[in-house]
């Protein structure tokens, strides 16, 4: 063999870079100072990458941030599922008084009672609770709700404190 033959070509004329056939294909200007691994047989030893074990802590890490976030998502939703349900709640009351008897102005702030009056079958307002009737409120009364009249027109039930029920 000629010594041509031995040495690889070196069509980039550098110190380190010089061309390698590999599977019989010339790969030209392969510089063997910025590859990530070894090159030459003295060359120091390296150590492979850990690639299943990345991956897993990849994953792990992927998992719990994208857990955080969807935890995080869902208490958003439930807040907004809550807020709808007190909107629904709100409009029903809301429909359920502009369907009612009742024969007296209402005013903004005020608080009034929803009653069954089961003998005439229908729907009433009242300014009367069942505690404020002086010899207990008629037995043809079944009270539905305490309710008070905001100022957007709308009606939110109320407990006993005057606190709105959501």
């Amino acid at each position: 063999m000629s010594d041509d033959a031995e040495k690889p070509s070196n069509l980039a004329k550098g110190r380190t870079s010089f061309d390698i056939n590999v599977g019989g294909t010339l790969v030209p200007f392969f510089n063997k100072n910025v590859t990530p691994y070894p090159t030459d047989v003295s060359a120091p030893k390296f150590e492979l990458v850990p690639v299943r074990e990345k991956k897993d802590l990849m994953i792990n890490s992927a998992r719990m941030y994208a857990e955080q976030e969807y935890n995080r998502i869902m208490e958003l939703v439930n807040v907004l599922q809550s807020q709808a349900n007190q909107i629904k709640r709100r409009l029903d009351i809301t429909d359920l008084i502009h369907s009612a008897n009742y024969n007296f102005n209402t005013t903004h702030g005020g608080y009034y009672w929803i009653a069954q009056d089961t003998n005439r079958n229908c729907t009433v307002l009242m300014i009367m609770g069942p505690q404020d009737w002086s010899a207990g409120a008629p037995h043809h009364f079944e009270y539905i709700a305490k309710v008070k009249y905001m100022g957007d027109h709308t009606w939110v039930e109320v407990d006993e404190h005057n606190n709105i029920k959501w």
